[in-house]
């Protein structure tokens, strides 16, 4: 029986790049828990965990969390290009569709948005994204801040209908 490719367009605001023409995700989880872990481990071993490395950075005395993030920014440079220009798909089969970006005045939305998160990154010594690696590393504390993340996600999705977007 042969499939036929549809189309699948990445919205930004919801992410369903990962189910299949029916709308399922057949063995996605493992793959995604298997990534996860992986992602954790190379975390704790390149020490981007690290509070100190954290406020290195914020203080501008070590080049190294600014290294990960510009090697970071290139890879996913290299990605979008590669996708874009060779016309990839996704596991399944679909097209991988990345829209254009929604304008506001003066990219208000995304100075905002930084804002907040370098702000909480700040306040907190962690990014959102390793928060569960440190938390799997034994530093039992960067639970309070996983249970406030987790409200704050859940306030900000009773509250999306009501936001610019």
């Amino acid at each position: 029986m042969r499939r036929e490719h549809t189309t699948v367009t990445a919205d930004p605001e919801m992410l369903v790049a990962c189910l299949d023409a029916e709308g399922s995700r057949p063995a996605a989880a493992v793959y995604f828990v298997a990534a996860g872990i992986l992602l954790g481990i190379l975390f704790v071993k390149s020490e981007v965990l690290s509070w100190y490395r954290i406020q290195e950075m914020f203080r501008f005395q070590s080049f190294h969390m600014y290294g990960v993030i510009a090697g970071a920014l290139a890879v996913a440079m290299l990605s979008i290009q590669a996708i874009t220009r060779l016309k990839l798909h996704a596991w399944n089969g679909e097209a991988i569709v990345i829209p254009q970006k929604h304008a506001t005045p003066r990219g208000v939305r995304y100075w905002a948005g930084g804002a907040i998160f370098g702000l909480g990154w700040g306040l907190l010594g962690a990014c959102p994204g390793p928060m569960f690696a440190l938390f799997g590393a034994g530093v039992t504390a960067i639970g309070v801040a996983i249970v406030s993340a987790m409200a704050g996600t859940w306030v900000y999705g009773a509250l999306q209908s009501r936001l610019p977007h």
